[in-house]
């Protein structure tokens, strides 16, 4: 079988045949879910498990037997009080802490780094956003929300009713959530932790510390971004009485869908159970892997690998090293470009690009060889591609240039409910947004409701298209109009 083919299969072919074609392939997942394809967990037959609330089953909207003994364990895995299972993905525990921890029309500081998810939580409740926007590192990407910032903001906004932070953010940064929950506490209220990309954070002491170990009174974690879990699944933990548990179980009951997957539950089960049985051997194992391939990248030229050591911890309090992030230097390459080269040449899927890195997720279900394999193809590259300071510069997008302090007009519940004109994107200039724009992956806005466009923004926007990033939001994106609030 041709390993192109499922970029060259005819319109014809259905969705299954599809990946399983890309499943037979030899292309190497370098992106979530963490089981990456490998079913190490003796899992059964999918069809052979996929059933509803029969007897003996428990309900998970109201758990009395094997699933609120599943949850239990999973708390007594993770540190938290009580834990709920997620079926929805970390979207629905996002909603739900948040709704649960705010009135309607109250008021969330939140960092501005955060997933579309919390921007829906506060379009739903009618929020006010208060956004906290990271320190910038010097490798190009965004660094930790530090402490001070959240200090300043809490001063100048005393009506905050809680803290939303995203830690580690998409590039694996940590914020020190120890601190920040200190002064979320010293004004009575609550902070909630994405914490999607740090489920493997409980497994070993070479990751950053988990959030629920530094305070943080919400955590919310995706098991299958890191872990060997199916895709959708996820926990919501709580780890204090500062919001109400009644209301998030009411939250969770409206976000969730009605028909809870036993398949994803079981999946959860079964990778919990992997993880306290087995998990310190793989872990070990896959932490000489990572530690092997940075130190080997040590050595390439023009290619830069994202190290912990090169940022002060003011900047990137700390970092999870199982984000590899791969610069393209001086290569005189786009992130886009690097991307497509690893995709194509060398059948490696990247998580994502931006303006000039890309991003290599990994986990404990990676392989030697899949290592052997990223390394290669890197030292390969670099030693092809070198460009001049002036071709490189010219080219290079950082996420401080990319994302950018907001100029808000109005909440995002009142832009979303006013009239709408649809401008080109172009005329857009000093008109409020009623739509978002955002880099997808990692889905986070460069504009939301309510906010100004501006000549900046728009030119940023821009610069991500002919770099060949994926700007999505608008629902004419096509034909480059928004919708505006209507003057």
């Amino acid at each position: 079988m041709s390993n192109n083919i499922f970029y060259t299969l005819q319109k014809s072919v259905y969705l299954d045949q599809k990946l399983q074609a890309y499943a037979d392939s030899d292309y190497y997942p370098f992106h979530m879910p963490g089981h990456k394809r490998a079913d190490k967990l003796d899992f059964p037959n999918p069809y052979s498990i996929d059933i509803t609330e029969i007897d003996g089953f428990d309900n998970l909207y109201h758990a009395e037997g094997i699933l609120k003994e599943a949850q239990m364990r999973a708390a007594e895995t993770f540190g938290a009080k009580t834990t709920f299972y997620l079926i929805n993905g970390s979207t629905c525990g996002i909603l739900s802490a948040v709704s649960a921890a705010l009135p309607r029309r109250g008021t969330l500081l939140m960092s501005r780094n955060s997933h579309k998810s919390a921007y829906h939580a506060a379009y739903l409740r009618e929020l006010e956003t208060i956004y906290l926007l990271p320190a910038a590192a010097d490798f190009g990407i965004s660094g930790s929300i530090p402490p001070a910032y959240v200090e300043q903001a809490l001063h100048d906004f005393p009506q905050a009713g809680a803290v939303f932070i995203t830690s580690p953010t998409y590039d694996g940064v940590v914020s020190d959530i120890r601190a920040i929950a200190d002064l979320a506490h010293s004004r009575g209220i609550p902070l909630i932790v994405d914490e999607a990309h740090g489920a493997h954070f409980t497994f070993s002491k070479k990751f950053p510390s988990p959030a629920l170990t530094c305070g943080a009174d919400i955590v919310i974690q995706s098991l299958h971004k890191t872990l060997p879990c199916l895709t959708q699944t996820a926990l919501l933990h709580v780890n204090s009485s500062l919001v109400d548990i009644s209301l998030i179980k009411r939250f969770l009951d409206i976000y969730q869908t009605s028909s809870p997957s036993y398949l994803l539950m079981a999946s959860m089960e079964r990778c919990i159970r992997f993880l306290k049985e087995e998990g310190a051997a793989h872990m070990a194992e896959y932490i000489q892997m990572l530690q092997k391939f940075y130190q080997k990248s040590e050595h390439l030229r023009h290619i830069k690998v994202f190290q912990k050591s090169s940022c002060p911890p003011e900047i990137c309090f700390d970092h999870d090293f199982s984000k590899i992030l791969i610069s393209v230097g001086t290569t005189g390459l786009t992130g886009k470009e690097l991307y497509d080269i690893l995709l194509h040449t060398y059948h490696l899927q990247m998580e994502m690009s931006s303006g000039h890195y890309v991003t290599a997720l990994t986990s404990m279900m990676d392989t030697k060889a899949g290592f052997q394999r990223l390394f290669s193809a890197l030292d390969d590259i670099d030693h092809k591609y070198r460009a001049s300071d002036s071709d490189v510069s010219e080219k290079l997008l950082t996420a401080e240039m990319i994302y950018q302090m907001p100029k808000p007009s109005m909440s995002i519940s009142a832009a979303i409910d006013q009239a709408t004109d649809l401008l080109p994107l172009k005329a857009s200039t000093g008109h409020t947004s009623q739509e978002y724009i955002y880099l997808y992956p990692p889905g986070i806005p460069l504009v939301a409701p309510g906010e100004i466009m501006t000549g900046k923004l728009l030119g940023t926007i821009s610069q991500c298209q002919k770099q060949g990033l994926s700007v999505v939001g608008p629902s004419d994106m096509e034909n480059g109009r928004i919708k505006v609030v209507k003057l």
